[in-house]
């Protein structure tokens, strides 16, 4: 009988590094957009700050994801740590000589950017060798669970500390990044690198593509999680609801951003707790989490108030986790351990980088229509792909237990 999943060394350090990396990210993003809105007053400065973050997880994702399949992931995490501390000592550094113009601190969020290239599919492709197969669903809700704990905390946290001054935010934010380095590079399990050869990297990160293809359900389950963030997210407005809406201050901003983690952490802990037999129905928990999200998202924009404001985002965070929780079981199980880096990258192109654009996209569309139809209009778009994914991907509907997908099972359904 396997120990319980949060005794087994590795495990612990995986999740303990990323909480880590998550708490910092979460304090960088409330300091460094409440101080952007606050020296310019335009949320376009929001949208580009997004833009800045994505453009290099669009162009490294998926070399990043051929590099996870070829190299020690450990080793890779451990340098997209040390990235990600580079880029708030940046920011420390702008914020300490009272810079004024903004596009420095666009430039470190390219590094920033940089760091969740590298760490996504190495991150992703690393969980599953760290537990039994039987206990990999768990992990995957726990290690949801620490991510959106330091999702509640972060923001929180950088909002009080900010009150101090934004050059101790991005200080501590530097701190926890690099507690981060330390936790992945001592993780015990070390990777073999794939033995594949004879094919360059284009040929072997576009294999990852031609194999999602072949793979409906795991091709249907990230596509719309990726039009469902893009279009339904609101994390880009927070600033603007909370300066300029709700009249919350930055504090109210950190307590917005944590409520959507509040909600997301309470499911993930209760799936973490459920044996496989009382588990939801894999593909209807799936739909039906992506379609809460989308009405959260119009609640939220609707509202005008605080409290409506918490519960809605609460309701987000919780039907999101619900999705992820499936979502990232599928792909994992449904892919070889050869192409999981490769597979992993295209999931952190499709779904992660997505945050970025999608605040990009609220940006635009605020400065533009006012903040309230961005969110509104995110919202709703987000049930209409809902409906459609539907019909395009009727077999991702009718999974039902998670841990009876493989990816040799997926291939004989598809020639069945």
């Amino acid at each position: 009988m396997s120990r319980h999943i949060l005794l087994q060394r590795d495990f612990g350090l995986f999740i303990g590094g990323r909480f880590a990396s998550v708490l910092a990210a979460q304090m960088q993003w409330v300091a460094n957009g409440w101080y952007l809105y606050d020296l310019t007053g335009d949320p376009m400065t929001l949208g580009w700050a997004g833009l800045a973050s994505f453009i290099p997880i669009a162009i490294l994702t998926l070399p990043a994801g051929d590099l996870s399949d070829r190299m020690d992931r450990r080793w890779i995490l451990g340098a997209a740590h040390l990235f990600q501390a580079a880029a708030a000592a940046v920011l420390l550094a702008l914020v300490a000589m009272k810079v004024t113009v903004t596009w420095p601190f666009y430039g470190a969020l390219l590094l920033s950017g940089s760091t969740r290239a590298l760490a996504g599919p190495a991150s992703k492709s690393l969980a599953p060798l760290l537990v039994p197969r039987d206990q990999f669903a768990q992990s995957v809700a726990w290690a949801t669970s620490a991510q959106q704990t330091a999702i509640i905390a972060g923001p929180a946290l950088g909002g009080l500390i900010y009150l101090l001054g934004a050059p101790i935010t991005f200080a501590a934010c530097f701190v926890m990044a690099l507690i981060a380095t330390a936790a992945m590079l001592a993780i015990g399990t070390r990777v073999v690198a794939s033995k594949e050869g004879g094919t360059t990297a284009l040929e072997r990160a576009l294999a990852g593509l031609r194999y999602l293809r072949t793979q409906p359900i795991v091709l249907g389950a990230i596509s719309l999680d990726l039009f469902a963030v893009l279009l339904g997210g609101v994390n880009a407005l927070l600033p603007v609801f909370s300066r300029d809406i709700l009249h919350v201050g930055p504090a109210g901003l950190g307590v917005l951003r944590s409520m959507f983690a509040v909600g997301a952490i309470t499911t993930s802990l209760v799936l973490a707790q459920l044996p496989e037999e009382r588990q939801p129905h894999a593909g209807r928990a799936l739909f039906g989490g992506v379609a809460i999200f989308g009405i959260g998202a119009i609640v939220f924009a609707l509202g005008g108030n605080f409290w409506i404001a918490l519960i809605a985002l609460a309701t987000m965070g919780a039907a999101d986790a619900m999705s992820v929780f499936v979502r990232a079981t599928v792909v994992q199980l449904a892919t070889p351990e050869d192409m999981r880096g490769r597979v992993s990258a295209i999931h952190v192109l499709f779904v992660g980088c997505t945050n970025e654009l999608g605040e990009f996209r609220a940006g635009l569309f605020a400065s533009l229509f006012g903040p309230v139809s961005a969110a509104l209009a995110g919202g709703i778009g987000t049930l209409i792909v809902v409906g459609l994914w539907t019909r395009l991907f009727p077999s991702l509907r009718r999974v039902d237990r998670l841990s009876e997908i493989t990816p040799r099972r997926q291939s004989e359904r598809q020639s069945a």
